[in-house]
């Protein structure tokens, strides 16, 4: 018996695929800024410092969110421990929502009148992540193969 049974369990279905690709296209690159300096980011001691320094996240956690980040997408891309992946990821940026962007209201800066981003991306990210613990990874995820389900 697989001892990660639970945790893989999941069905063939498209949808759960769509929403882990999604994610994944969509925090890979935040990941890469934040851990690789990629894309303009700070890197690793950049974006730890700033966590740890301006928000007064403990560095144990600093890291613990900068590195989500970058492995979760790659996990959701793979379809590897979904569940695992979503929760984390789901929880970083609950945590990004209620510690920055809750005083700056609801919507995103479009047109760079506000102080700062709004919460309401958080909200799509932390549903689809809710989803995808509830569901698993789908079609084409290593945890279906794994668990050898339907």
């Amino acid at each position: 018996m697989n001892p990660f049974s639970g945790i893989l369990s999941t069905r063939r279905s498209l949808g759960p695929l769509l929403l882990r690709l999604g994610l994944a296209i969509v925090f890979f690159p935040h990941g890469a800024q934040n851990v690789l300096g990629w894309f303009g980011g700070k890197g690793l001691s950049g974006s730890t410092a700033f966590l740890h320094q301006a928000l007064h996240v403990p560095m144990v956690y600093a890291q613990a969110a900068v590195w989500t980040q970058l492995l979760a997408p790659l996990a959701l891309a793979l379809g590897c421990f979904t569940r695992l992946a979503a929760f984390a990821l789901g929880g970083t940026m609950a945590v990004a929502a209620l510690l920055v962007h809750l005083p700056y209201g609801f919507f995103m800066n479009w047109f760079g009148t506000q102080a700062g981003e709004g919460f309401e991306f958080h909200i799509l990210a932390i549903s689809g992540c809710l989803c995808l613990l509830f569901t698993g990874g789908g079609s084409l995820s290593l945890d279906h193969r794994v668990s050898g389900e339907l």
